[in-house]
């Protein structure tokens, strides 16, 4: 009996020192200083199941291309209209913020509330195929439980219910 109550005040312990971990940043990362549109394509998925993008297909050897694809946002009038719809909507969300928004591009991060892990979600105009290309990573761990992808389909949900 007394090892289950010393094995309780260890996992308390350690869920305590892992709030207290992320409430102090430690589980942030580091914000990529790769992001953006860089001949026509926005950065590869992430090497684990933490991340998603309409641009997959792209990257046809990639370990994690199935996981990762997801399909892009269709226009609501043109690119520049959508994507300031797009700020509207995300700027809504919980945790949400805008760090670049650009006629074409708009890069946000999401932090969530206890712990503080990060998310780096972007959108970009594609003029090519008419489209609103889109790439949603956790910045650390090695899955996000469907987070990324449950992100870019409520922009969508919510995109599509706009006039």
């Amino acid at each position: 009996m007394l090892i289950v109550y010393w094995i309780v005040v260890a996992a308390v312990l350690a869920a305590v020192a892992a709030v207290a971990a992320g409430q102090m940043g430690w589980l942030q990362g580091k914000a990529p200083t790769d992001l953006g549109v860089r001949d026509g394509r926005l950065k590869p998925p992430s090497a684990t199941e933490n991340s998603v993008t309409s641009q997959a297909a792209l990257y046809p050897d990639h370990p994690q291309r199935n996981y990762a694809d997801i399909a892009p946002l269709a226009l609501r009038g043109d690119g520049p209209a959508t994507l300031a719809r797009i700020r509207a909507i995300v700027e809504r969300m919980d945790g949400a913020h805008v760090i670049r928004s650009d006629p074409d591009y708009l890069y946000a991060q999401f932090t969530t509330r206890l712990m503080k892990f990060v998310d780096d979600v972007e959108f970009w105009f594609d003029p090519a195929n008419n489209v609103i290309q889109v790439r949603s990573a956790s910045r650390v761990g090695r899955g996000d439980m469907g987070v990324n992808r449950k992100r870019i389909e409520a922009v969508r949900a919510a995109l599509d219910a706009t006039p």
